[in-house]
């Protein structure tokens, strides 16, 4: 039995002889994609963000509850940290739009059908987006549980009956209707690093909500 020894971090990645990569490859997708310009890089540093700024917010607060302090109200915390989690969804959907504007487009996405099934895949979205606030409520969705604002109970109800998280997969299934709207391949590589930044996050969130539960759990004893 051969036995391997644990690499470093990016150790593997010495081994790895870049000579042989093939930059053609990447040339039909450099052809629709200007990955240099000024707006695609802004909408791109705003995608990858946003997550980050509500995960690292939300874990201070729950550590050293500065934020309670400050507002004197976790609930006021919760609402203010909102706030700003809104408007930098705003920014973001701004510096997206303003992206795509500027990058070419596939010919056969840029008809009719391809219009009417962006419409279709964008009240998809909508629909989860919505009822998961309707659901969760403001604060639910704001990191309320990050305040100690804890739910009684795990949401069941529609959307979470039919898949988890749907807040942020109705969020990127937005950024892919409006993409097709535009013909746009710049806006589909970009709904992609929003799929992946949520898919990241939530490797984090996922467990960290849990612990919070169960400590709840714990404490009730």
């Amino acid at each position: 039995m051969r036995l391997l020894l644990p690499l470093d971090c990016c150790e593997a990645l010495s081994n790895v002889d870049y000579s042989k990569v093939d930059p053609s490859i990447m040339s039909p997708l450099l052809d629709y994609v200007d990955v240099t310009d000024s707006r695609f890089v802004a909408a791109l540093l705003c995608i990858a963000f946003n997550p980050l700024f509500w995960n690292l917010v939300g874990r201070w607060e729950h550590k050293t509850r500065s934020l309670t302090h400050v507002f004197r109200s976790p609930y006021m915390a919760c609402y203010c940290l909102g706030a700003v989690i809104v408007t930098l969804n705003f920014l973001r959907s701004h510096c997206f739009t303003e992206a795509i504007k500027r990058q070419p487009k596939l010919t056969f996405l840029d008809c009719l059908f391809g219009y009417y099934t962006s419409l279709a895949i964008m009240v998809v979205g909508t629909v989860f987006v919505t009822s998961s606030f309707l659901a969760l409520g403001f604060v639910g969705t704001f990191l309320g549980d990050y305040f100690g604002i804890l739910k009684e109970a795990k949401v069941t109800s529609f959307p979470f009956n039919i898949l988890d998280n749907p807040m942020y997969w109705g969020s990127t299934t937005i950024y892919l209707g409006w993409s097709i709207m535009h013909a746009s391949p710049a806006g589909l590589v970009l709904t992609a690093a929003v799929a992946l930044c949520y898919a990241v996050a939530l490797h984090y969130e996922g467990p960290f909500t849990e612990e919070i539960y169960r400590q709840k759990a714990l404490k009730s004893k």
